[in-house]
């Protein structure tokens, strides 16, 4: 389960890719949230995610995914 964000922090909701994906999105599937750990990438363009809670996720080239990236203030 993911918490709010801390304080000093902005998200933003973006649409992701295989290849714009990166650490520390959340991503929504299953009506849970999901944050990325780690990932992988695949031949053909495609990545496999990692999330914090042990699962894997494929999104091949086309996969297109509703994310929150939390960015800090500077």
């Amino acid at each position: 389960m993911i918490d709010r964000p801390p304080r000093g922090v902005l998200a933003s909701n973006i649409e992701v890719t295989a290849a714009t994906v990166q650490r520390g999105d959340i991503i929504q599937l299953g009506g849970r949230a999901c944050r990325v750990q780690d990932l992988f990438q695949l031949p053909q363009g495609a990545a496999q995610l990692l999330f914090e809670s042990g699962e894997l996720l494929t999104m091949h080239t086309r996969t297109r995914l509703a994310a929150v990236r939390l960015m800090r203030r500077r």
